[in-house]
């Protein structure tokens, strides 16, 4: 099969994947790439996206709310999927509309391939039918693509081989942070997520007070983003005060970030459950020294300890007395930084297309 034709079902379009998208156009034609929405956007999703230069198509929107997550259920997409006629069919999650495409998939003979941000940690909770449904799932797949090597080990606990693994990484557009990279530094530290319990928000001002204690100075700490805990964290903020120095600019479009990232010296990502996390790379790439827990994908793999940061157990204390020699040592926060661009030179749109080809490639050969 000299020209595969190729479907990707997803919930909704995200900027980390828009040129993947893109690069895959061009590799397959854009008359033999085409990826299916479930919807334009979730409610708790801000973007505003440009989604041009691939073949794509918008479900008619039909979704409930569960427990924060959004449950897609797209009867069309049986309809469209008859249409294109795809020879592959890549399904991104377990929502009722990918099981709907991996059905269409089986009973049509078209080869299924699943993506997945996931890790063994991510899928920790999971229950008994959800696991089932994905060794299901995954006994008619022939590949598989992971963003990580920590989906590698997730595929790996169902019984699949390494050799069926290609990794199509999460990435940001590095170009953009990277041309703007300063040593004119605003902001001490960094936190950029969504204001909710799993990102640990309120953490991450602790560890700003503490280390305002520790260097016996006000720190100055940037908190980009929204969600359900933003006036509580505004709250807490103005109670650190004045040895906190909080700003909170809300919720900022793609082509914002750069400049914003560029303006702090290290980033903290204190998350108690990312598959990934795209921010990483977003502050890697602007040359940040940068904290997270072990409970995000990029830890040990983009943040490596000792690297270009720390890979920390959620204990505040180990929190604040890290970033305090941080920002004590400008010698090492140079080095690190410095490895923080070397790090995420690796994941790039190009490459993380380029998983996804092999991957197509591996399950028609």
């Amino acid at each position: 099969m000299s020209k595969p034709r190729v479907a990707i079902i997803t919930n909704i379009p995200a900027p980390y994947r828009m040129d993947i998208y893109r690069h895959l156009a061009k590799h397959f034609g854009y008359a033999h790439f085409h990826v299916i929405f479930c919807a334009q956007k979730e409610a708790n999703r801000d973007w505003v996206i440009e989604h041009t230069g691939f073949a794509h198509t918008f479900l008619k929107t039909n979704y409930l709310t569960w427990k924060g997550r959004y449950i897609h259920y797209n009867p069309d997409a049986l309809s469209i999927l008859k249409q294109l006629k795809p020879d592959v069919i890549i399904t991104t999650g377990f929502n009722p509309t990918h099981l709907l495409a991996f059905s269409y998939a089986v009973l049509t003979g078209k080869v299924h391939i699943p993506m997945t941000d996931g890790t063994v940690d991510s899928e920790l909770k999971l229950s008994g039918l959800h696991r089932f449904v994905r060794r299901v799932v995954y006994r008619f797949s022939k590949t598989f693509i992971g963003a990580s090597l920590g989906a590698l080990r997730l595929y790996q606990s169902y019984g699949i081989n390494a050799n069926r693994f290609y990794q199509s990484h999460l990435c940001a557009n590095n170009a953009a942070f990277t041309a703007l990279t300063t040593s004119d530094k605003s902001y001490d530290l960094m936190f950029s997520g969504r204001f909710s319990s799993e990102k640990n928000p309120l953490f991450a001002l602790d560890i700003a007070a503490g280390v305002a204690k520790n260097l016996n100075s006000p720190v100055s700490i940037l908190m980009l983003g929204a969600g359900p805990l933003l006036d509580e964290a505004k709250a807490y903020a103005e109670s650190l005060a004045p040895q906190v120095i909080a700003t909170f600019p809300g919720f900022l479009q793609q082509a914002e970030l750069p400049a914003i990232y560029n303006s702090a010296k290290v980033f903290l990502f204190p998350s108690s459950w990312d598959p990934w996390g795209v921010v990483a790379n977003e502050a890697c790439a602007a040359g940040l020294a940068v904290i997270v827990s072990p409970h995000a994908g990029v830890a040990n793999e983009l943040v490596c300890h000792d690297v270009n940061g720390y890979v920390l157990d959620l204990v505040l204390d180990e929190w604040i007395k890290h970033t305090t020699e941080l920002l004590s040592n400008p010698d090492l926060l140079e080095q690190f930084s410095k490895e923080s661009q070397v790090k995420v030179q690796a994941y790039t749109y190009e490459a993380a297309a380029q998983g996804v080809v092999e991957a197509v490639k591996g399950s028609i050969a």
